[in-house]
């Protein structure tokens, strides 16, 4: 069954909510704890369910995304009827780009006519998880449904930026309200929201996105234009994500405090998502970097519950409850905490790096300052309540 299922993972999305980090390059290429990108987590989740038919649709400043796929993500066998192919907007249906998440599929039928697949699943290329897709394949043909959404039992009070899925005690979804303002009518603590993983019947999938094209008052979007208008027609059903697998983490990285938050959820104790674990291993493309050197300088220099990658070179300083990607030098004195630094970044002698993200090739000269109180000083970074954000090779 799974080698009649086509992937279609939504990658072309701008990102504005995550700026500066999404100036050079698209929101699923976005480095995530220190040797990833966000794509490389619904990609792995393919390859481990045994789906392996899988087109990835770009748009937005694409290029490091689509060089990423090519270094990293060769390891599909042609012959044996699998593959990864980046699908670019092309303007196939008039000279229009992508117009929303429903367009963006409408755009590229011809692929889903030429594979011929008996379901789709479309994926969200920015979302970090680990999830067994084949076990909601099964869920959705138990149901004969017509279409299935992965949902999420969330926090009622953090629900507002997503979709809010009612079910019936079937678990067929009633209603789906997306991004609602007021959530006073749900009681419980909890309620479902929308994962952004969705299964359809392939003829009803075209079907759908070729009535909803005629339609010039819609948004092409699944959750506003194409879902509402199935529930009545059609059989939609909720596959609980967190109910029916025993990891029960997701997280929706579509702002720089969330994006901050996720990362430093990886340093815990405890974390919720096992990168170490090789029965679901998360791929990705390494680039080759020596081993990771610690060097104490006048009795400093030390690590303490970080994620540090190959090249880092920790000289005399202190690194605590941070992520590193690769190639990253902190030097004597210097003290970097509760931060996410990306590839090449250089933090001098004496310097201080507190609660931000520094993006790719920033320099902090000796006995600099980059923490949230600074936003006076400092017209060219970004914050947010929590956190500083410095765009990538900002010299302070």
């Amino acid at each position: 069954m799974k080698s009649t299922i086509l992937t279609m993972i939504m990658a072309g999305g701008k990102g504005e909510r995550l700026y500066p980090l999404t100036r050079d390059r698209a929101k699923p290429a976005v480095p995530f704890g220190g040797i990833y990108r966000i794509i490389d987590f619904a990609l792995s989740n393919c390859v481990n369910s045994g789906f392996r038919r899988i087109c990835v649709l770009t748009q937005y400043k694409s290029l490091s995304l689509i060089r990423h796929l090519n270094l990293g993500w060769n390891i599909f066998n042609r012959e044996l009827g699998e593959f990864l192919e980046i699908i670019p907007a092309q303007q196939r249906i008039g000279e229009v780009w992508y117009r929303g998440t429903a367009d963006s599929i409408y755009q590229n039928l011809y692929k889903i006519d030429d594979e011929r697949p008996s379901h789709v699943l479309i994926l969200a290329g920015d979302h970090v998880y680990k999830m067994d897709y084949s076990k909601m394949l099964d869920f959705h043909i138990l149901n004969k449904a017509d279409l299935t959404l992965g949902v999420f039992k969330f926090d009622r009070q953090k629900a507002k930026e997503f979709g809010v899925v009612i079910l019936n005690d079937r678990r067929r979804i009633k209603s789906l309200i997306e991004k609602p303002q007021d959530l006073s009518s749900f009681t419980q603590p909890e309620v479902y929201v929308s994962m952004g993983i969705y299964i359809f019947k392939s003829e009803i999938l075209k079907n759908v996105l070729v009535a909803d094209s005629c339609n010039e008052n819609s948004g092409h979007d699944f959750a506003r234009d194409i879902i509402p208008k199935m529930l009545t027609r059609y059989k939609v059903y909720g596959y609980v994500y967190n109910e029916n697998e025993s990891n029960n983490y997701w997280r929706d990285i579509g702002t720089l405090d969330a994006y901050y938050e996720a990362n430093m959820e990886l340093v815990k104790p405890r974390t919720k998502i096992n990168l170490q674990d090789k029965k679901w291993p998360i791929r990705t493309y390494q680039e080759q970097f020596p081993p990771v050197r610690v060097l104490r300088v006048k009795d400093q220099g030390y690590i303490r519950d970080s994620i540090v990658s190959h090249g880092c070179i920790i000289k005399g300083g202190i690194v605590e409850k941070s992520v590193l990607s690769y190639g990253v030098n902190v030097g004597p004195g210097a003290k970097v905490l509760n931060s996410v630094l990306m590839e090449g970044v250089k933090v001098g002698k004496n310097a201080l790096v507190k609660n931000a993200i520094l993006d790719k090739d920033v320099n902090v000269p000796q006995g600099s300052r980059i923490t949230p109180e600074m936003r006076d000083k400092r017209e060219r970074f970004y914050f947010t309540s929590h956190i500083v954000v410095v765009p990538k090779r900002e010299r302070l």
